[in-house]
């Protein structure tokens, strides 16, 4: 199949790691129209902010764009004029997300219509709907124009709430500013993961002075990098296929093991990384179910680390009380009064881990941090909508994605893989899981790349 024109709908760093993985690998005549609703490219909600302490959770060493050159980001850090202002001193620091987004435009530059050699069209809009023809693709955007290709891929990402002053619950990733949060206000944030960390030093560094409460059901927060050396895991040791209750099991003993000659439990979570897309695909549909109910957030807290800048800030947070960390269920809400950006308040109920008793407490505003796995039939955008609706993509069972098949082609209704529309990126998490830091989304992209070369 010939594929000289790829269409990839979403220009936030999966859709920026494919298209230069795509164009730096293939021949002259590879085109790609990468689509993108935001003014620029290499945003998503990671990388779309200016906050100077919201830092990359992942050591610089391992943030290249390619799989194939694990150095590349050290060298641009070293060689870029953006960089010089931060101190990087080797290859384990953590530098500001803002700095990696600058990464990822340079990126692309070589190819670029205006300024490289015209490989690589950005069209700014919002992709509505995507349908195979005779010859292809077709992509439509909200303005109602269409987009010609050979083969679509989806790097969507994940789906950020829209926002509106008249919300009484806000989104992670709306800044104090534009939530009209006033200074002495109480917060309550749903979550304790890195989403409200971002959030809490966001708020104290707008000077916020008041009461932050931070609820979850096991009130844990992540835990923060050091610096380690993973182990060599032979796949042979790995209980694959096993329930989360005995891999847990192993794991603990594996540490146990780990520690008694001078390691460290990071050393073991490195060591497993590249077999965990195996270990979660080897799990049964219940297994699956009861690891996202019962075993994420304690993979998530040892698996997706604080840099130790942001460690230091929590804890430092923690001590003088400016935040406050809740361990328990959250019931619901009601607004008294006006409306928080008008003065009024809402009294949260929740229940304490481990206690009957339900409270209440109000507050200013609640921002819901709880994280980034959801439902993506209530909450994906226009076009997962239209793609699910019109069976050309389906839900997967456990409701974190869409379905792909190993090669990260779409799964219509029917349980057919479509031949023209991929996917990469967080929205493929349901088949791969591990898919949401930047050496997964990259090796992913290395494969994909493989694929459509191997088929032209």
């Amino acid at each position: 199949m010939s594929a000289s024109r790829i269409i990839i709908i979403g220009g936030g760093a999966s859709g920026v790691l494919l298209a230069a993985q795509l164009l730096r690998t293939s021949g002259d005549r590879l085109k790609i129209a990468l689509i993108e609703r935001r003014g620029g490219i290499g945003r998503g909600i990671a990388y779309n902010t200016e906050e100077p302490d919201h830092i990359l959770n992942t050591r610089v060493g391992s943030m290249s764009a390619y799989a194939d050159d694990p150095e590349h980001f050290w060298r641009w850090i070293q060689a870029s004029e953006a960089a010089k202002p931060f101190c990087v001193a080797d290859t384990f620091c953590f530098v500001p997300r803002k700095l990696y987004r600058r990464y990822l435009e340079e990126l692309v530059e070589p190819w670029l219509k205006h300024g490289g050699d015209g490989r690589l069209e950005i069209i700014h809009g919002e992709c509505v709907d995507v349908t195979e023809t005779d010859g292809g693709v077709a992509a439509t955007l909200a303005s109602g124009e269409s987009h010609m290709g050979h083969i679509a891929v989806l790097a969507t990402g994940h789906h950020v709430p829209s926002f509106s002053s008249g919300n009484a619950l806000l989104h992670a990733w709306v800044s104090p500013e534009e939530a009209g949060i006033q200074e002495e206000a109480a917060v309550l944030i749903l979550g304790t993961g890195l989403s409200m960390i971002d959030c809490a030093i966001q708020l104290i560094n707008s000077g916020h002075r008041g009461p932050i409460t931070a609820l979850s059901r096991r009130g844990l927060l992540p835990l923060p990098h050091k610096r380690s050396q993973p182990i060599r895991i032979d796949p042979a040791d790995i209980p694959f296929g096993t329930d989360p209750a005995y891999l847990l099991h192993w794991f603990r003993e594996t540490v146990r093991w780990a520690t008694e000659r001078g390691g460290d439990w990071r050393d073991v979570v490195d060591g497993i990384r590249p077999y965990t897309r195996q270990i979660w695909q080897s799990l049964s549909p219940g297994g699956k179910q009861r690891f996202l109910r019962h075993a994420r957030t304690f993979w998530e807290i040892h698996r997706h680390r604080l840099p130790p800048e942001s460690d230091l800030r929590v804890r430092l947070a923690l001590q003088s009380g400016r935040l406050e960390i809740l361990a328990g269920r959250f019931l619901g809400m009601e607004q008294q009064g006006a409306g928080p950006q008008e003065g009024g308040s809402l009294t949260v109920r929740f229940r304490r881990r481990g206690s009957r008793a339900v409270e209440s407490r109000s507050v200013n505003h609640v921002i819901d941090c709880t994280g980034i796995l959801r439902d993506p039939a209530d909450h994906g955008d226009a076009l997962i909508t239209s793609l699910l609706a019109r069976g050309i993509a389906r839900r997967d069972p456990l409701g974190i994605g869409i379905e792909v098949d190993g090669r990260c082609a779409v799964i219509d209704r029917q349980g057919t893989s479509r031949r023209r529309i991929f996917a990469v990126g967080p929205v493929t998490r349901a088949q791969f899981w591990e898919v949401t830091s930047i050496p997964d989304i990259r090796n992913q992209c290395a494969a994909l790349g493989a694929e459509f070369a191997a088929q032209r």
